[in-house]
């Protein structure tokens, strides 16, 4: 658990310094369109495909410290154990939902690697962008699967966090 917690951690600091850079790139755009009018060529292509691979970095740190959002309006006076199979209801979706992602990624970035296709203005192979978004989705399958089983760890106990 705890070596998980780690690489989800430092995967969402990388996640962060891909978004940090995606930035600082769109700013040196929108400066040199101002100043020369000339952004950066394929800036655009470039945000497309850092901010997915952020977004996904993402995903794991945020089922482990459970930043997800939760609309639990209706279930807040529910009994503990039912908030708990809820919670643990939850936790399994999100791993069947991760696996199927990773399965269905896997595939499509497979088919941009075999057919070669690149961006339109500066040629970036498409399937760059896969490696590190499939690794996020693989890290939120095993994120998920921490998280259910300290769901029904709690379910055991009652509902009750121990």
């Amino acid at each position: 658990m705890a070596a998980i917690a780690w690489i989800s951690r430092l995967w969402a600091i990388a996640g962060g310094l891909v978004l940090l850079a995606v930035m600082l790139m769109t700013v040196t755009s929108v400066a040199m369109r101002y100043t020369f009018g000339s952004p950066i060529l394929g800036d655009f292509e470039l945000v497309e495909m850092g901010t997915a691979i952020a977004a996904f970095a993402f995903l794991p740190h945020c089922q482990l410290t459970r930043g997800n959002v939760a609309v639990d309006v209706f279930t807040t006076k529910a009994p503990p154990r039912v908030q708990a199979a809820l919670t643990a209801t939850g936790s399994l979706a999100l791993a069947l939902i991760a696996l199927l992602l990773l399965w269905r990624m896997t595939l499509g970035g497979h088919d941009f690697f075999r057919y070669g296709e690149v961006t339109t203005n500066i040629g970036v192979p498409r399937w760059w962008a896969f490696p590190p978004i499939l690794l996020s989705l693989a890290l939120l399958v095993l994120t998920s699967l921490v998280t259910l089983a300290e769901d029904l760890g709690v379910l055991g106990t009652g509902g009750e966090p121990s």
